[in-house]
């Protein structure tokens, strides 16, 4: 059985309860999973932090509040420093670039920002912020599907910006989609391992003896004779008269 654990964070009046909601209903009816939803809030209606858990199941969910969550989305500085501590060490945390200042990453946690607020001012209403913040979480993650989380949106939305949430989602959706083929560009291609050729037995060579030739007969060096010294012949002398 996978079961996932999702922490939306962020402070009141941003739709982090909404979050959860849409995405619940996406998960539980058009992706055929099984989902479980709680929430909670400071006293303030607005400004303060506030949370919503959504734990995510192949098969019924048994215990429906989280332990340690998978993913964490925050949208405020004082929900991250919240409720980081308790992501786990191999989990994914992903922060709103602009309102979340960042600590040291700690274990083996994949960190993923985008300035959903920022967006959402250029599209003309900051309001759907978290929208934006809902595609890209969408891209990310894989949890859920695209065409699920926009068959979810009408009845969690008003029904006269109900487009606009669809361009927002989209906006952040892409902006996902398009960090992820960043992060696999700069990550080193590892080199295939070259299957090494096995080494072939040396055939062993045949031994073919060969008789020992012949010592080849030397004939004896004779001394060489001794040079005889000739005399000089002389002339007989004449006998005067």
């Amino acid at each position: 059985m996978k079961m996932t654990e999702i922490r939306f964070s962020g402070f009141g009046g941003q739709g982090i309860i909404r979050c959860a909601l849409i995405s619940g209903k996406a998960l539980s009816l058009y992706d055929k999973k099984n989902a479980s939803m709680n929430q909670s809030f400071g006293p303030e209606a607005r400004g303060s932090a506030c949370s919503s858990q959504l734990v995510v199941s192949d098969d019924r969910v048994l215990y429906p509040y989280i332990t340690r969550p998978q993913i964490l989305i925050s949208m405020s500085q004082e929900a991250y420093e919240n409720y980081e501590p308790e992501l786990r060490d191999d989990g994914i945390l992903i922060i709103d670039t602009d309102l979340v200042k960042l600590k040291p990453l700690r274990g083996k946690i994949k960190m993923f920002a985008i300035p959903s607020t920022r967006f959402a001012e250029e599209m003309g209403n900051r309001i759907i912020a978290n929208l934006v913040m809902m595609g890209f979480f969408t891209a990310v993650t894989k949890v859920v599907t695209p065409e699920a989380m926009k068959k979810a949106l009408p009845g969690l939305v008003p029904d006269r910006f109900l487009d606009l949430n669809i361009r927002a989602f989209d906006k952040g959706y892409e902006y996902g989609l398009r960090i992820l083929e960043e992060s696999k560009k700069k990550r080193p291609k590892a080199k295939p391992k070259v299957a090494s050729k096995p080494k072939a037995k040396a055939t062993p060579r045949a031994t073919v003896k060969t008789k020992p030739k012949a010592a080849a007969k030397t004939k004896p060096t004779t001394k060489p004779k001794p040079k005889t010294k000739v005399k000089p012949t002389t002339k007989p002398k004449l006998k005067k008269k």
